[in-house]
């Protein structure tokens, strides 16, 4: 029991840290464009309950929780969002770039955040044991969650970040073709990682793009953050570190 409660504290703690500091920085890269709407709103803050969503940041990872641990005993994968910032786009003065920035200051946070996580992966003993064994799980962990939620928010599908990125950078007309997307872009993302998935492997098919393509750069981006911290990284292709 005490070792299936520390695996949801160790999951939930990066995984609540990287969501919260994915929105603020949405928050800041406004305001610094001239965009005080999440600060009026009382958005510009690091405290977790000011963005909770209740979809997005209890029910769905709170169900990937258990049914991992109460299927495969282990957390492998979260996924989950926070209550969005309101932005006035309006205010900028390049509504569509300003957007673009401030879209991608999320993912550059959370892969900031992993770089951190990874230089801090130092100050903890070489072969930790006890708690010291505890923390570096934590900050892998927090690596871990910042880089798949900052690699998941870069596909190009509104409302996602990197849809709205797309919709700063794209001329006029296919921008506004793009943004229509957004209507039903959390529904595409669902059935494509989720529903989509779990019901091709009822019928033994294995379709799972995001989790193919996940496969594919997590390990890579995993393997670049590790380097940039100064960390030795072995021969094999997971990204593990000595």
């Amino acid at each position: 029991m005490n070792d299936l409660l520390l695996q949801v504290v160790l999951a939930v703690i990066p995984a609540i840290l990287a969501i919260t500091l994915h929105e603020a920085a949405h928050g800041y890269a406004a305001l610094a464009l001239g965009d005080d709407t999440a600060r009026l709103a009382g958005r510009l803050s690091l405290n977790p309950l000011r963005h909770v969503d209740r979809t997005g940041t209890i029910l769905l990872p709170g169900f990937l929780l258990i049914a991992q641990l109460i299927t495969i005993h282990r957390v492998e994968f979260m996924f989950g969002w926070a209550k969005p910032v309101p932005i006035g786009a309006w205010k900028f003065r390049n509504p569509r770039g300003g957007m673009a920035i401030v879209a991608a200051a999320g993912p550059l946070a959370n892969f900031f955040l992993a770089w951190l996580a990874a230089l801090a992966l130092f100050l903890v003993p070489g072969d930790p044991v006890g708690v010291a064994g505890i923390v570096q799980q934590l900050l892998v962990n927090f690596i871990l969650f910042n880089l798949v939620l900052g690699l998941f928010n870069l596909l190009p599908i509104p409302p996602l970040d990197g849809g709205r990125i797309v919709v700063g950078i794209l001329p006029e007309a296919l921008a506004m073709r793009w943004a229509r997307m957004e209507r039903a872009g959390i529904l595409i993302v669902l059935l494509g990682v989720f529903l989509l998935p779990t019901m091709a492997r009822e019928f033994g098919y294995n379709f799972d793009p995001f989790r193919q393509a996940l496969g594919a750069v997590l390990p890579w981006a995993l393997r670049m953050v590790l380097f940039l911290s100064g960390h030795a990284i072995d021969g094999g292709t997971d990204g593990s570190f000595v």
